[in-house]
């Protein structure tokens, strides 16, 4: 299994990422929070690459030993990602996304659904406009692992998301799976509802843990995402 990290250039970035599980196995796809990075999913990936499965996990931009670009439109993570996905070979993958890149995942899921199998959506909030806009993060240190202009970008965004993000929430037609964390998680829960109710092929699970879901429970979280992914295509990518 090839758990050391390693990179890629992807849409003009140097993109680190990690591996677990056969080359030649069908291939996930793990997003992971504002602030973390691929290592984030260290327990989850090697129970998901039992499957078998081939499970990546990239640093987005601004975060880990990937690139720190200074751009950090939510756009154009999409964009990394599905240049990820192209410079691995990858034509068809299930997504995972918690937070973060739970956005992103919905956004390439919206902008090329030939892309993703299956999605699943951790926690992650409606695109709904803040109101009133929530005060921009305060720098906790100078050392930090992500660009501190990266956390900014996507407090910016967050607070007045792009109408269109809503708008083409429709052309998510493919199997999704919304896990909720429950009334102690940050993100309100009635978004998640509100997401669910307008994918095409949507279900919805809460598990009650808060926002960090895969980590606080991540044998709830392996068995519904697992259940959810199988039966996985066989055929490669």
């Amino acid at each position: 299994m090839d758990t050391e990290p390693r990179t890629v250039q992807a849409n003009g970035i140097t993109l680190a990422y990690r591996a677990w599980g056969p080359r030649d196995a069908p291939p996930v796809l793990l997003l992971h929070a504002r602030g973390a990075d691929g290592t984030d999913w260290s327990e989850i990936a090697p129970a998901l690459a039992a499957g078998p499965r081939r499970v990546y996990a990239p640093d987005l931009r601004g975060h880990g030993r990937s690139d720190r670009p200074g751009d950090y439109a939510y756009a154009t993570m999409r964009d990394d990602v599905h240049a990820f996905l192209g410079a691995l070979g990858i034509t068809r993958a299930d997504v995972v996304g918690h937070s973060l890149g739970g956005a992103v995942a919905y956004l390439l899921a919206q902008h090329s659904p030939h892309l993703v199998r299956r999605l699943v959506l951790e926690d992650v909030p409606a695109p709904f406009p803040l109101d009133p806009p929530r005060p921009l993060a305060e720098r906790p240190g100078e050392d930090l692992p992500y660009d501190w202009a990266m956390i900014l970008a996507t407090d910016r965004q967050r607070n007045a998301p792009d109408p269109v993000w809503w708008d083409h929430m429709g052309r998510i037609t493919m199997p999704t799976l919304l896990i909720g964390g429950g009334p102690t998680s940050p993100i309100p829960q009635e978004q998640i509802v509100a997401l669910a109710e307008l994918l095409p092929d949507a279900r919805r699970l809460t598990i009650d843990a808060g926002h960090l879901v895969h980590e606080a429970r991540p044998e709830a979280f392996l068995a519904a995402v697992a259940e959810f992914l199988s039966p996985a295509d066989r055929t490669p990518s």
